[in-house]
């Protein structure tokens, strides 16, 4: 009986890193807290740089459908044989391809134009016009939201429409 007395009082076979069998396994309440601060801080930075791509998106998109109404705008002198306008409001944030609806830009979004002095209807209104030959009146329409800048450029000369992003160079 002395060897079943001994075997009853030996301590408990250890196990990984010095657990003992038996003994509660699982995380603390502050290393929960800790994984679930991390997995935030990640979600957040992730959810900033979604923003910002689709603010880059959208200011990228309008300037591309107002190159295309731009380019629109040249064709129709070109196929009717006379002058058409492209007609930019500031103050509405809108712009108007020949005597059409006005196309307003999303919200957060600013337009400005450069065009010559004729051609600048009042202090919130220009336009560029469009000959027959293909040429134009020329100046460039820019589009900004918040730090993306993209500015639309109208040859004088050719009428030939280009977009340019000149977010890089501010």
């Amino acid at each position: 009986m002395p060897t079943c007395a001994l075997h009853a009082l030996s301590p408990l076979p250890a196990t990984r890193a010095g657990a003992r069998v038996g003994a509660q396994r699982g995380f603390t309440l502050l290393e929960m807290l800790a994984v679930i601060l991390l997995i935030g801080i990640a979600a957040a930075a992730v959810a900033v740089s979604v923003t910002q791509g689709l603010a880059s998106a959208r200011v990228s998109a309008a300037s591309g459908e107002l190159a295309a109404a731009l380019r629109a705008t040249r064709t129709q002198a070109i196929v009717h044989g006379e002058e058409h306008t492209f007609e930019v409001d500031t103050r509405a944030n809108t712009y108007r391809a020949d005597r059409g609806e006005p196309v307003r830009l999303p919200s957060g979004m600013r337009i400005g134009i450069t065009s010559a002095r004729e051609d600048q209807v009042n202090d919130h209104t220009g336009r560029i016009r469009f000959f027959p030959d293909g040429s134009s009146t020329g100046g460039h329409v820019t589009l900004q939201r918040e730090r993306r800048q993209w500015q639309v450029n109208v040859s004088w000369l050719t009428g030939a429409v280009s977009v340019a992003d000149t977010s890089a160079s501010r």
